[in-house]
């Protein structure tokens, strides 16, 4: 009982700093204007959700969340980010279509009345059973969570990753538009003129 209270005070100010850390980062996210500084804040933010992952002992969550999505994750983001090179300027894009702005804030304002709606429910417990067996009984949680990823659910976790690939690939065709490549042409041949004259 003591030990408990002891660390109470220890508990709540890890949740507090993490809190802040998380919070803060998200906000860097969104604020950021340079592309590589927003994924540098969402690593912040990834740290501090597995510090609170550590704090609720969540050992397994805490490893996943610093090697999938810390590393992995924003190592990919970084990646691609570098290969579209954000550091070249750019003519601005013209909003083609015009109500796509209003739709946005519209469906923004229903997520957020569903979300309220949502804390506002009083029962939460559906009664149906768990799709992936029971969490009790013989066994290590990871060894469940493993069994049960890589047998009902590998085909979505297959077309996940499949789909994350697909998405790198498409980021950089858009990217790479033939102008760019004829800009590219045109000034090598401007530099051979000027070794040659």
């Amino acid at each position: 009982m003591l030990l408990a209270a002891a660390t109470k005070p220890a508990d709540w100010t890890v949740f507090v700093i993490a809190s802040v850390i998380v919070l803060a980062g998200g906000l860097g996210v969104v604020s950021a204007r340079h592309p590589v500084h927003s994924a540098l804040f969402l690593v912040q933010t990834l740290f501090g959700v597995a510090v609170l992952f550590v704090e609720e002992a969540a050992q397994f969550l805490f490893a996943v969340q610093v090697i999938v999505y810390a590393g992995a994750i924003v190592v990919l983001f970084l990646f691609v980010i570098m290969l579209l090179g954000v550091g070249r300027p750019r003519e601005r894009i013209v909003d083609v279509l015009k109500a796509q702005r209003p739709v946005a804030l519209l469906i923004g304002v229903l997520g957020l009345a569903e979300f309220f709606g949502l804390i506002n429910a009083s029962v939460w417990a559906t009664g149906t059973k768990s799709s992936a067996g029971q969490l009790t009984g013989p066994g290590s949680n990871v060894e469940k969570l493993g069994r049960s990823l890589f047998s009902t659910y590998l085909l979505a976790f297959e077309v996940t990753s499949a789909l994350l690939v697909i998405a790198v690939v498409a980021s950089v065709v858009l990217v790479r538009r033939p102008h760019a490549a004829a800009d590219d042409e045109a000034r090598e041949a401007d530099a051979e003129l000027e070794r040659a004259g």
